[in-house]
């Protein structure tokens, strides 16, 4: 079993000064995700498992190269690994101390931090910062079982898109002759107060596509806030309650009657995406709003806690960087 390392939490100069030691890296993310035993990727069997000592002091790759991969060995099936195996981190050839450093670079920003910022942080090419970041993100995603949302839940809904004028002509004609909406992608998001928040894209927001987001997502026994859109009153009914709040008329908050919290992140979402990203295109925006969501869920969690928490979910996430272009899991 891994030894264990005792830290309060993380910071960015703890891990600048303790994880420049790859090595040390290693032994962190064993300690985290096999805190409960070491489990063999290969087979499945716990605590059978036996630490290989490199020879002469020093591993070496194939071709000779030094490496601080720490391997071990199941006695059960007779396989080798790594920790790295079956995570987001497998085949990289990026060391896992600047992979924990990006970790807690993405999770100690509220606005996130650009592909260009990460590459000059950690000095490696803008396209393996961006495919690094694309797989941080799938980290941070909410399993697909998560419990449903309880309390009272804000839903709400927006649309991103950037200026006419900035489009491909294909698309530039119909925004221009269209107004509003069109041509934007629409976000729909739901906020238990207090708590969690979930974030998906839409291709319409239509009562069937809402009603089904909120039966995924919202138990029925919440109390659902909304706003007049047409597509709420009759899926409202299926909740405990229903109350909204008529925007149109100047009105935002009714006694307990709001969806400032829904309103809220979306404003932090969009300041976020174009002051740090500047652009996110439709097909990878999923990612980016579970990295968001993720934040605003552990919001009142230090950074450090945060960090580990990630660190935890890397498990199962394998992602190549065919898939991250395709947007395919």
């Amino acid at each position: 079993m891994p030894k264990k390392i005792e830290r309060k939490t993380l910071t960015l100069s703890a891990i600048a000064k303790q994880f420049s030691d790859e090595e040390e890296a290693y032994k962190y993310v064993e300690q985290i995700r096999w805190a409960n035993g070491i489990v063999c990727p290969h087979c499945g069997s716990v605590n059978k498992a036996y630490y290989l000592e490199p020879k002469e002091g020093q591993r070496k790759t194939r071709m000779g190269k030094k490496t601080y991969r720490r391997v071990w060995k199941c006695a059960e099936c007779h396989e080798q690994f790594s920790v790295l195996v079956g995570t987001i981190f497998e085949d990289s050839k990026i060391p896992l101390s600047k992979w924990l450093l990006a970790i807690n670079e993405m999770c100690a920003d509220k606005n996130g931090v650009s592909s260009l910022g990460l590459a000059r942080k950690l000095g490696i090419t803008q396209k393996s910062a961006w495919f690094m970041g694309h797989r941080i993100r799938y980290a941070m995603t909410r399993a697909p079982l998560s419990d449903k949302l309880q309390g009272t839940v804000e839903a709400d809904e927006t649309y991103f898109g950037g200026k006419a004028e900035n489009m491909h002509q294909s698309k530039r004609e119909r925004v221009i002759q269209g107004r509003g909406t069109v041509g934007k992608v629409p976000v729909f998001s739901v906020v238990e107060r207090g708590g969690e928040v979930r974030s998906q894209t839409m291709k319409n927001v239509t009562g069937k596509n809402v009603e089904k987001a909120l039966n995924e997502n919202v138990d029925h026994s919440a109390t659902l806030m909304t706003d007049t859109s047409s597509v709420y009153p009759q899926l409202g009914k299926e909740f405990a309650s229903h109350e909204t709040v008529d925007h149109s008329a100047g009105e935002y908050v009714r006694g307990k009657a709001h969806i400032n919290s829904a309103e809220g992140h979306f404003s932090q979402l969009k300041r976020s995406i174009d002051g740090t990203h500047h652009h996110v295109s439709e097909k990878h925006l999923d990612r980016y709003l579970a990295e968001f969501d993720f934040r605003y869920t552990t919001r009142k969690e230090e950074d450090g806690h945060r960090t580990k928490k990630t660190i935890e979910r890397i498990a199962g996430k394998r992602l190549t960087y065919k898939m991250a272009v395709s947007q395919t899991n």
